[in-house]
């Protein structure tokens, strides 16, 4: 068995219990679950973690971010980065969407209305 299987088998189970959804790349639908772990996938250099390359500058820049020194702050600037990433996964350029979803959001009232708002039911193209 490979020390990646093990790992799977160890971490797959916390993780679904968690409510992630586990796909292999070629199966990979984001909008799958809240959380959606990716497996690696083969490339001419190697193995590519999408997640870890899309984490990359986080990693980088979290030792600058004095408010990552608790728990809370942690907590917050991970939520605030996943909504960044999920928005460029979506093809949304982060601030132009974070806009246009922080503007019209006081005046949504129905599921239809928040779901309008998901990275992925609005236009790259959006008016500023």
């Amino acid at each position: 068995m490979t020390p990646e299987l093990k790992a799977r088998q160890q971490i797959d189970p916390k993780l679904e219990k968690a409510g992630w959804v586990i796909q292999d790349m070629k199966d990979l639908n984001l909008s799958a679950g809240v959380g959606v772990a990716v497996r690696e996938r083969p490339t001419d250099t190697g193995l590519v973690h999408p997640a870890e390359r899309a984490i990359k500058p986080f990693v980088i820049g979290r030792k600058a971010w004095l408010f990552s020194d608790t728990v809370n702050g942690a907590a917050a600037s991970a939520k605030i980065y996943s909504v960044v990433e999920t928005a460029k996964v979506n093809g949304q350029e982060p601030y132009t969407w974070l806009r246009h979803v922080l503007e019209r959001l006081p005046q949504a009232s129905s599921l239809e209305d928040y779901e309008a708002l998901l990275p992925w039911n609005c236009s790259p193209e959006m008016p500023r």
